[in-house]
């Protein structure tokens, strides 16, 4: 699946995205960046606004989710389960997300339990960046299911 394919279905699934202006910068097996403008995701602060640092990251993991099952042809439906944020530094550029799978070992018995059961959970880490120091971290906790 290239950017273009996944961006697509961003905006025809998750329609928040289109006004989001969310674009995928790159994807990969392993890694998703995400970038959404920061004029249509601004607060009275003019910084992004928290509730759309929290859906980028959201957004990035089950991004990344979505374009590792589709490469292995698997159709599965993602959910957010859980989460915790953390904003450490204020955003007052476009909002650039990262996530990625670091633990190939994890990943792999998660997708054994969902052949298995039809079921599975995958824990990712979404990151947001402000020059070059660590603005946002996200832990997702999602569910794949049939």
């Amino acid at each position: 699946m290239n950017h273009l394919e996944l961006e697509n279905v961003l905006h025809s699934e998750i329609p928040l995205t289109l006004a989001m202006e969310l674009s995928v910068n790159e994807v990969s097996e392993n890694t998703v960046r995400l970038t959404a403008s920061l004029e249509k995701n601004i607060n009275h602060k003019c910084t992004a606004f928290g509730g759309s640092l929290y859906s980028v990251c959201v957004l990035t993991g089950w991004s990344l989710l979505y374009a590792r099952l589709h490469s292995m042809d698997v159709h599965a439906h993602i959910v957010i389960h859980e989460s915790e944020i953390r904003y450490l530094l204020p955003v007052t550029t476009d909002i650039k997300s990262k996530c990625t799978i670091d633990n190939e070992q994890h990943f792999n018995r998660a997708m054994n339990l969902f052949h298995k059961k039809g079921k599975a959970r995958f824990e990712l880490i979404s990151t947001i960046f402000q020059n070059g120091d660590l603005a946002v971290w996200f832990q997702g906790k999602y569910v794949i299911h049939r």
